[in-house]
């Protein structure tokens, strides 16, 4: 970043027409619509065991069912809804999109045999698809470009929100009324929400917190978005490593539940209720305390934060791996209670830093791009690799706890992975300042 991109993003005006109070109730309102996402999206992992024994399902099987078939769709839809985001309203796509996945999500718990469980799956891929870019470059448009790290962290303590109320509430719902009443639990509230987002959010003018008197940059097609992101070095290590980090934290997250049901016979509600508030506590703990470091000018420097987000992952992989070789749930428990709070850390600072790092115009596909190689990583392949190697571990013996732990061994070394992209992304961000 050259001294008068520096010059204009400071002189930036303080706040919105609309008032600094009002900026604060939109992204509020996009962190709501975040936690609804990332509930509706792994309710079924708190379920998966429940589902996979009622359908007579291998791991493999359970796995495409639940993860693989919402992912294919998520990436078909998700980058032609993120180019009409950056021409048209992303306040009525983030609704429309809202009531859409709840509506499949209430379907889920509705379904009674395999076909009925994929296409409601397959729905709740569509209807996500166009929630977080819109919904990131709306905030954007709220705040200023030193203030969008900040933002951006804020609007993801609905993840550690969302995957609480996914974890805990949706396992003691399936302990007391079965898997299908969890479904149905945390679909309809999104249908409410909905309507709440079309009738209180406004659309704000684009790029109207750039730089004084900016104008919004004409729309850039589809197929350009990707050659500009191609050739930009810190942008790619950026959404390489939040790819990497979502294959490793999140992929580990999607059988962790099954993973303790098999290996200490605990119920849904159980593992809900001892790794639902790890998400909700350590998940939001971390997200505060990343929103706090992000404001301070010291960490103002690209490279200094991609540094910190290298660090924290190095750091973590290894409890991560300690909770597949604990001997005792409750060790396991507390590894789980030590990575867990990573696979938050590095949300709100990698997504304010692309946004900086991309023209105004390309925003929402940036977004679209960066959280569609992360639903490949940790909703396609994740599944798939440990289900696949869990089939084959268990051989003709089948599913175990066994097969599992080493299958989830193989995600759990890739944490040092996404850290040392997190590590070149600070070099090439370096070269930039």
């Amino acid at each position: 970043m050259d001294d008068t991109q520096s010059a204009a993003l400071a002189e930036a005006p303080p706040a919105l027409a609309a008032g600094g109070s009002y900026r604060w109730y939109v992204l509020s309102v996009m962190m709501l619509v975040y936690a609804i996402n990332i509930a509706d999206r792994y309710v079924v992992s708190t379920v998966l065991e429940s589902i996979r024994l009622e359908l007579h399902l291998s791991d493999s099987g359970v796995a495409f069912l639940t993860g693989v078939a919402l992912a294919l769709f998520y990436v078909t839809v998700s980058l032609p809804v993120a180019a009409l985001a950056d021409r048209s309203s992303r306040r009525n796509i983030v609704a429309v999109s809202l009531m859409l996945w709840s509506a499949m999500t209430v379907f889920t718990g509705l379904a009674r045999n395999f076909w009925q469980l994929m296409a409601s799956r397959i729905g709740v891929g569509v209807g996500e698809s166009g929630a977080t870019p819109a919904s990131t470059a709306l905030v954007s448009d709220y705040f200023r470009p030193l203030e969008r790290p900040m933002a951006m962290t804020v609007w993801s303590l609905g993840s550690p929100l969302g995957a609480w109320i996914g974890a805990d509430i949706a396992g003691r719902v399936a302990d007391a009324h079965g898997w299908r009443a969890a479904f149905l639990t945390l679909g309809a509230p999104g249908l409410v929400m909905g309507l709440l987002v079309l009738l209180t959010v406004r659309e704000p003018r684009r790029a109207a917190m750039d730089a004084p008197k900016a104008e919004p940059e004409k729309a850039i097609p589809l197929a350009d978005a990707f050659r500009l992101l191609w050739r930009n070095r810190p942008a790619m290590h950026l959404m390489m490593a939040g790819a990497i980090t979502a294959l490793w934290g999140w992929g580990l997250v999607f059988w962790a539940n099954a993973y303790f049901i098999r290996a200490f016979g605990m119920t849904a509600g159980q593992t809900g209720a001892a790794l639902g508030p790890a998400y909700l506590v350590a998940g939001a703990g971390a997200t505060l305390l990343t929103s706090r470091i992000c404001a301070m000018k010291a960490m103002q420097p690209p490279r200094r934060m991609l540094w910190m987000l290298a660090g924290v992952t190095a750091l973590a992989t290894l409890p991560s791996i300690g909770m597949l070789l604990a001997p005792t749930k409750e060790i396991a428990i507390a590894m789980a209670w030590a990575f867990i709070p990573a696979i938050y850390f590095y949300v709100g600072p990698s997504i304010g830093l692309l946004q900086n790092a991309v023209p105004t115009a390309m925003r929402s596909q940036a977004t679209a791009i960066t959280v569609l190689m992360g639903n490949i990583t940790n909703l396609a392949i994740a599944p798939l690799l440990v289900g696949r190697l869990s089939d084959i571990i268990g051989g003709r013996a089948g599913a175990s706890a066994t097969s599992l732990r080493w299958s989830m061994m193989v995600l759990a070394l890739t944490g040092f992975w996404a850290a040392w992209h997190y590590w070149a992304a600070a070099k090439d961000f370096g070269k930039r300042e």
